[in-house]
């Protein structure tokens, strides 16, 4: 039996809404997504499963649809850890998984409380250049992966961007802009793999609608390399303030009806990107937006 590589397709869910709910209500989630023609199902990792029992029990849910972390991050695990992870998934489920690679330490987070970090230089480009020669030197004495598993790097600055097109599959973009999207091509060059996230928020209640969204973006608004991302891109100081001006919001949390988000999503192909991930956020935060995801689908044959 040969074995290929799942394309993930031009429309994903990202999302961090599994970590609340049992494992078995996240596979039924899965195996919908599944059958709705999503290409990938993508989540993040903070205070729930970690990435990589995450990945297991999504892939073992499914069939077809590319399982990718977004991100796995490397000041957690110990590159042979990871290494390890990375070749039993890829055995088991040939093809379709794809490891997200970053490694921002956010203040609060373990890694801060316990001062604790894998050691490697400290600036963010060289650690994971680092952490990629890691990876790759660890001796393989499992069964290998019928086809070697794909890597994305958490790419916002340039010299990020330019480690994923020269060492790795490609990019793995978050809370980004149009005008990122645009950056990033033009900065990897055409063969990169390019995977961009978009918050997105379907709600009629325009205030409350509003109210998710900047509640986003004010969160995000607190870690210094989104600032900094935003501040590149041509935001000033202002639209950083007060949980971003308006222009702010809507550029990374598009609003609306299922027009606007396709629309959206149609900027970012035409900037550039490959696949588009929808994050739907609502007012409840930890809800599986089973609904949303349904209606969204709609969108997976534009």
């Amino acid at each position: 039996m040969s074995h290929t590589q799942h394309d993930l397709g031009r429309l994903g869910i990202w999302t961090f809404a599994f970590d609340p709910h049992p494992a078995a209500r996240v596979r039924d989630a899965a195996a919908e997504l599944e059958e709705l023609g999503y290409g990938a199902v993508w989540f993040g990792e903070a205070f729930g499963r970690d990435a990589v029992s995450q990945a297991a029990l999504l892939l073992g849910a499914t069939e077809r649809i590319a399982v990718a972390t977004g991100i796995a991050n490397i000041y957690l695990r110990d590159p042979v850890a990871m290494a390890a992870a990375e070749r039993s998934l890829g055995e088991q489920h040939p093809g379709r998984f794809v490891l997200g690679l970053g490694g921002h330490r956010v203040p609060g987070s373990p890694t801060a409380i316990a001062g604790y970090r894998i050691p490697f230089s400290g600036k963010p480009v060289s650690s994971m250049r680092d952490y990629l020669d890691n990876l790759d030197a660890v001796p393989l004495n499992a069964a290998a992966a019928p086809v070697p598993p794909r890597r994305l790097l958490a790419a916002l600055g340039p010299k990020m961007l330019d480690l994923a097109a020269e060492s790795t599959w490609g990019a793995h973009t978050y809370f980004v802009p149009v005008a990122h999207t645009a950056m990033a091509r033009e900065r990897m060059g055409p063969e990169a793999y390019l995977a961009v996230e978009q918050a997105v928020v379907r709600d009629p209640d325009r205030e409350r609608a509003r109210r998710t969204q900047r509640e986003h973006v004010g969160g995000y608004l607190q870690a210094p390399h989104q600032r900094n991302n935003l501040l590149r891109l041509g935001f000033g100081e202002a639209d950083l303030a007060d949980g971003g001006s308006d222009r702010l919001v809507d550029a990374v949390v598009v609003g609306g009806d299922i027009e606007s988000i396709a629309e959206r999503v149609r900027e970012h192909f035409q900037a550039g990107a490959d696949h588009v991930c929808l994050q739907v956020l609502t007012a409840t935060p930890g809800e599986l937006p089973m609904s949303q995801w349904r209606e969204l689908a709609a969108l997976v044959q534009r």
